[in-house]
Parts: structure tokens; sequence; C-alpha cells
């Protein structure tokens, strides 16, 4: 059994208000714990920005036994554009979609499963029935040429090949964690601006020769090792690299991350307590501006 773990997905959201609501009413997740930063982050977890912003993480349960999602929220940035990259989530649940139709949200196909889109547009699809386990099943994303992906994912990120077939191939590091499905779209991957992270837990001692394997095969290092202060929290290490299509994947010392994401019962209440306190729309409004696109 690889010592790795299948962490989170990143995605960057704009309205912090109708998220919450969505992931909360409609996928039936629980915040599991919520940071505001006054400065952007240097492994640019919120992305290439420098300002304010936070980050909630929720899930159907907590950070070491589940896959999360995290989202970022940069308070000057009210939407970013979708680009071909991101495929689909994939959770297991019977009551999703009833409560997505009853909370006005449209329920479309996608890739052969009924599936409803985030405020900010990104896909989850459905299974409808209970789930064994983690309810989060898979991540899908976008491969430009399927079997220089599959070499990657498999040689050098070690994850074991469940499936492979034409167009499409599932890895993942244990049987009972969330998988990571690769779809050969048959050309370019397009990040656009909403590009998110896919994360994974290592033991710390075996980050610097992550890195060094990654620069011998000669793979793109976006952050190169770096310590993570979260205020008042543990402090973590992380290596994040691309993989040949630049999706970007961040390795993290899996002691420190396990210190550092534990539920915090008062998650929800400082979730509810920022967005109650985010007066930058008003900000904006009173300019006669309105939030930017990235």
């Amino acid at each position: 059994m690889s010592q790795k773990r299948a962490l989170h997905f990143v995605f960057k959201v704009g309205n912090r208000t109708e998220t919450a609501k969505f992931y909360r009413d409609v996928l039936g997740m629980k915040f599991l714990r919520h940071e505001e930063f006054e400065e952007g982050c240097k492994a640019s977890c919120n992305g290439p920005y420098d300002g304010k912003w936070s980050k909630s993480m929720v899930g159907y349960g907590p950070e070491d036994s589940h896959f999360v999602v995290e989202l970022t929220y940069n308070y000057g940035i009210g939407n970013y554009k979708l680009g071909t990259d991101f495929m689909g989530i994939t959770v297991q649940s019977p009551n999703i979609l009833e409560r997505a139709q009853k909370a006005g949200y449209s329920v479309t196909e996608e890739r052969g499963l009924k599936a409803v889109r985030s405020p900010d547009g990104y896909v989850f699809r459905v299974l409808e029935e209970p789930s064994v386990g983690d309810p989060v099943k898979k991540v899908t994303l976008a491969s430009s040429d399927l079997k220089k992906s599959v070499d990657f994912w498999s040689r050098l990120a070690g994850m074991k090949i469940y499936e492979q077939q034409e167009k499409s191939a599932l890895l993942g590091y244990d049987d009972n964690q969330c998988k990571l499905e690769l779809v050969d779209i048959g050309g370019p991957v397009d990040h656009a601006t909403a590009f998110g992270r896919i994360a994974f837990a290592c033991p710390g001692a075996e980050l610097p020769s992550l890195e060094e394997q990654m620069k011998a095969e000669n793979q793109t290092i976006l952050t190169p090792l770096v310590s993570l202060d979260t205020p008042g929290k543990a402090t973590v290490q992380v290596v994040i690299v691309g993989d040949p299509d630049g999706h970007e994947i961040c390795y993290v010392g899996d002691e420190g991350f396990r210190d550092l994401s534990q539920v915090d019962p008062k998650a929800d209440s400082l979730l509810d307590e920022a967005i109650s306190k985010d007066k930058s729309e008003e900000w904006f409004a009173k300019k006669g501006l309105t939030k930017g696109s990235a």
C-alpha cells in the first residue's frame, strides 16, 4: 500500500454565500475548517493573487479519512473563467439530485451520469445510491495525451492503474481512496483562470526526493519545497508540481497536515461570520464598479 493519500481538490469561488448553501444544502457536506488570510499564499493556494483571501474545507467527514473540497475566495474577484481542465467530481449519494432540484439547480447529464453544477460552474456527477465509505469517489481531469498522462501518474507519481481504456484511465493510491480519472479530450487542455489543484499527502521525509525525481525527469516544479504557515495552526511543507498537461499537484507532508487539518467545530460559525463581515460587494457598488472577473 502506498503511503501517499488523496486529500482534496481546490476550487476558486466568487460568491461564498451561494457556494456555502450549495455545499451544505445540495451536496450535504459539512464545513470542516475555515481560515482567513491577509495576503496571498507563498504556494499560490488562492491562485496568482496577493490580496486578502480565505480558505474553507468542506466534505463528508474528517480530512484524515475523507477526500474533501478546498474553497478559496479572493475578496476582489467575483468570477473565474472555466477551462476544459476539470471534468467533474463523482459523488455517491441518493439524495443530492432531489435536493438540487428543490433548491432550483438544473440537473444535466455528464459522461453518462446525472450531474449538478456549483454556483461557479464546477461539475458534480452523482451516483444515486448509498455509499460505502467516503461518498467522494473520483476526480476527473482532462488529458491531451493519455499515454503520457498515465506514464506520469503511474511511474512518477506512483499511482496504481485500476482501469485503462482507449480514451480514459482510472488511477489511485489505495482501493478505499478517492480515485483520479484521466480522460483524453483529443486536444490541448485549457486551464483558463478557474484552474484548480489536486492535493495528496506523503511522508514529509519523502518530499525532497520527490522534488528531485521530478526535476531529474524534467517535470515542471511550480513551487519548490516550502513551509506554509497558518495562523495558530501547524506549519506544513509542500512541493507543487505540474503534470504533462499543467494540472497542479500539491504534495504535502503528512505529519504536519494531519495536525493542521483537524476538524474545527467552529468552522461553520467562522465562515458565516466572515461572510457577514465581507463588505467587498458594497465597496465596489459604492464606487460604481463590480468585482473583477479573472
